[in-house]
């Protein structure tokens, strides 16, 4: 059971346990080989890092409505989210701890929180509406922020097969008909539309907790 104050890492933990045996064997096999590789390749080498300015991209919000991470950002500092999609438990899990713990404190901040998957504006809305989110959720068609910043990547074959086998063919979730997927990655960005801090997870199982992202802004 979680709680409000439980962090991220126990949240998966929860989740992992649950999901532990409900998996066929094969897709588990090329999911648990997926994440060592992951971790073995670590941060790709080219991310951006503090100083560069903030890529952006023709968006799309909630509804389909055309927006840019600029124009949902106002003016004001922000920390920017990519995500896999809704499809994605961890990413449910993330988003949902977010919504409890990092968004008050942003707000004592001035700071907003936007978060950016490739997936098509339904996909968004099911993301917001599912985990009761307040904050902006954006689609981005081409993965135009994730290649941006040097964290876009995709599923191996293997891992293509697995996802496929359990109904899930990512060509037909994203906007723009590829499989291409961001690291989730959690950026500061100030007014201006300069990183400030960045933060890359190649293995999707572990994210920024709150209390990382809190005490970078912090210390900025």
């Amino acid at each position: 059971m979680t709680t409000t104050s439980s962090t991220i890492a126990a949240r998966v933990e929860a989740l992992q346990e649950g999901l532990a045996g409900k998996m066929p064997a094969e897709a588990a096999a090329a999911f648990g080989g997926e994440q060592a590789a992951l971790d073995a390749a670590g941060v790709p080498a080219g991310v951006l890092s503090a100083g560069a300015a903030m890529p952006d991209g023709d968006l799309l919000d909630a509804h389909g409505t055309a927006t840019t991470l600029a124009a949902a950002r106002a003016g004001k500092p922000a920390v920017v989210v990519t995500y896999r999609g809704a499809w994605c438990p961890f990413c449910n899990v993330t988003l949902r701890a977010y919504q409890e713990q990092l968004v008050p404190a942003l707000a004592e901040r001035g700071v907003g929180l936007v978060a950016i998957s490739p997936q098509k504006p339904d996909g968004s809305l099911t993301m917001a509406e599912k985990n009761e989110l307040t904050f902006t959720v954006l689609s981005d068609p081409g993965n135009q922020i994730a290649l941006g910043l040097g964290v876009l990547t995709a599923p191996t074959d293997e891992v293509r097969g697995a996802q496929q086998a359990m109904g899930l063919d990512l060509a037909e979730i994203n906007a723009d008909g590829t499989r291409g997927i961001p690291m989730p990655t959690v950026v500061l960005v100030d007014a201006d539309g300069t990183i400030r801090w960045i933060d890359v997870h190649p293995n999707y199982t572990t994210r920024t907790e709150t209390s990382e992202i809190v005490a970078a802004l912090d210390l900025l």
